[in-house]
């Protein structure tokens, strides 16, 4: 599927990366669009190797400068496989740790304490099904969205850190908020001038968002989440959204280079309290290029013929011992 995306300079947007300190402290002044409001407007990039939930082996979610520099010099593998591993087009998720306020962050969660999704064990059987079903290659249907070209798990709600075509494009008008995300074209649309949601029975992609201002910061709030959107996933790591959850994201711009995304996760159903994760969003001065997905994609059909080849082997081996056995 990669091999027909075409994507910047991934070196010039590791130099925006870089910019990515400590957010100002206090007194800084967004600049304001032809309506008088904080201006989002813009290319931005969310490519960290920050995970999810915080690695068993650190005891916070922020970390030491030394600590960072040794993480970011040797972090896990984002994928091995028998093609190049971390060399193959899947490291493509930046070379540095978040960092919000100089301090850089192994996790994003921050509630719970403990960095970790506080799944109610209903919640778990979920996932772990969810995960259990992304080994079935029997067909498409077990497929994630993101394999069937249908859709990514880092447009969101919540946006989160996709394995690649990490920036998002922001348009700014006066009652819309538009987030476009290259990565199979996706574009999420925040009204700014209705704070309802539509009927219950409607289920977009991504759900339905309503957005408004709080001072300088963009409040959007989004239900009504597609059913066929509840395995989610940040970088390598599997989560799981019901249907009934609730996600509100506040989007603030601490900097000229720099937007600080928040987000909370309320979904009883799979959790047993709220949720909520943090990460920064760094401008880029790099363009965006097509992302092909259907267009030359023998993915599927691939998986598909080697399940197929997996069976016919299988048959033919049983086969075998029962003749073995007359």
């Amino acid at each position: 599927m990669g091999n027909g995306v075409r994507r910047a300079s991934f070196a010039g947007m590791a130099v925006a990366l870089l910019v990515a300190g400590s957010a100002c402290a206090g007194g800084y002044h967004a600049p304001r669009d032809a309506y008088g409001r904080p201006e989002l407007e813009g290319l931005w990039t969310n490519a960290w190797l920050t995970r999810l939930e915080r690695p068993n082996r650190f005891g916070a979610s922020q970390l030491s400068e030394a600590e960072a520099a040794a993480y970011e010099a040797s972090p896990p593998p984002v994928i091995t496989d028998n093609v190049g591993g971390n060399d193959s087009e899947m490291w493509e998720m930046g070379g540095r740790l978040a960092r919000i306020g100089g301090r850089a962050r192994i996790g994003l969660i921050v509630d719970p304490a403990d960095g970790k999704l506080p799944y109610t064990p209903a919640g778990r059987a979920l996932a772990d099904a969810t995960k259990r079903a992304a080994q079935d290659f029997d067909g498409p249907e077990p497929r994630t969205t993101s394999e069937q070209c249908l859709l990514p798990n880092s447009i969101g709600p919540p946006m989160l850190i996709g394995l690649y075509a990490n920036n998002i494009q922001i348009v700014q008008t006066r009652d819309r908020m538009v987030f476009v995300l290259e990565w199979n074209h996706e574009t999420r649309i925040v009204r700014l001038d209705d704070r309802h949601h539509v009927p219950a029975a409607i289920r977009p992609w991504m759900g339905d968002s309503v957005g408004w201002w709080e001072g300088d910061t963009l409040v959007v709030e989004t239900t009504n989440f597609n059913a066929r959107q509840q395995p989610r996933r940040s970088g390598t790591e599997n989560y799981y959204l019901s249907p009934d959850a609730r996600v509100v994201e506040r989007f603030t711009r601490t900097s000229a280079s720099e937007i600080l995304y928040q987000f909370s996760v309320e979904d009883p159903t799979v959790y047993r309290q709220t949720w909520r994760g943090e990460l920064p969003m760094v401008a880029s001065s790099e363009r965006t290029f097509e992302f092909a997905c259907h267009e030359g994609n023998y993915s599927l059909p691939n998986i598909l013929a080697g399940a197929r080849a997996a069976e016919r082997e299988a048959a033919a081996k049983k086969s075998g011992e029962g003749a073995l056995g007359d």
